[in-house]
């Protein structure tokens, strides 16, 4: 470890289809966050962790702030201004193609409180000209005074070990906080619940409202018939009313085996083993609003 070794804590902020998650994956140079076109695919807070030669970051990947709806909504945001509360440095995603708005603004009021250095990432950088990359620069730089403002884009990898060192110089010096092959803090059956969740969102898209919860009901290790590493999960999807269930399942049942076959790929690829997975559909009415119920799937 170098002597000027510095590490710490960043709040990663913004308002829901930021590009915040993506972002974090591209830091930490692998998949630790789900991502999703849709908005509020984020649900838990998530600690990604970067480390380099200079120093490490532990990334806080939190839920896009928004007006609360539902019982479930109302302990998100309350999961960012946790979040927020306890950092060294706050990096607030601000997407290049679009205008600021009440809620980036709502943001930032929320991300000055912390009394630390605000850093701002323009993302989604390869989605405007450099025209109006510029303006967009320019409204960020009037928007606040930020400690560092860096355009990046996450799927492009432009700009993205720039930021990695702007925060690691904004870090106390301190010895790594986690071992340096460290990715993320999440247990391994929270990411698998993550992956299969993920599969969902992106097959249902607009036909369910975010009503979708997983859970696991049990993972056994074991042996394929030719000996090779199997490893066998079983997994319920939950969904807030009979109708749901349906449209998860789909017509004989071909909705659901798809979100199986693709969650199935992307846990494969996690866990470099082959997988069976086992996937049920659940109907937890009105989960959203219901307290035991949100402390049972971890809320």
């Amino acid at each position: 470890m170098r002597e000027d070794f510095r590490a710490g804590f960043v709040s990663v902020v913004g308002r829901p289809n930021t590009g915040k998650s993506t972002l974090i994956n591209a830091l930490v140079g692998q998949k630790v966050v789900i991502t999703s076109a849709r908005p509020e695919t984020t649900r838990r807070v998530i600690r990604a962790i970067v480390t380099r030669e200079a120093g490490q970051l532990i990334l806080v990947d939190t839920p896009g702030m928004h007006r609360p709806r539902t019982l479930l909504g109302e302990r998100l945001d309350d999961m960012v201004r946790d979040a927020i509360a306890d950092v060294d440095t706050e990096l607030m995603c601000l997407p290049a193609n679009e205008p600021v708005g009440p809620g980036d603004r709502y943001l930032l009021d929320l991300a000055k409180k912390g009394r630390v250095p605000i850093v701002a990432a323009v993302t989604k950088t390869d989605l405007v000209s450099p025209v109006d990359l510029g303006a967009k620069l320019a409204e960020v730089s009037a928007l606040y005074d930020f400690a560092d403002i860096v355009p990046v884009s996450a799927r492009a990898g432009v700009q993205t070990e720039e930021l990695v060192n702007v925060l690691i110089g904004r870090m106390p010096a301190s010895p790594p906080l986690y071992p340096p092959d460290a990715t993320s803090d999440q247990s391994e059956e929270t990411i698998i619940s993550e992956l299969i969740r993920e599969a969902g969102l992106e097959r249902l898209r607009d036909e369910l409202p975010h009503s979708l919860a997983v859970t696991i009901d049990e993972i056994q290790d074991g042996r394929t018939k030719n000996g090779a590493p199997l490893t066998r999960i079983h997994a319920s999807l939950h969904v807030e009313r009979d109708s749901q269930k349906g449209i998860v399942i789909g017509k004989g049942g071909r909705q659901l085996r798809q979100i199986g076959k693709e969650a199935r790929a992307s846990i494969e690829r996690m866990l470099g083993t082959r997988v069976y997975l086992s996937l049920h559909v659940k109907v937890s009415k009105d989960w959203q609003r219901d307290p035991k119920m949100l402390g049972r799937f971890g809320f």
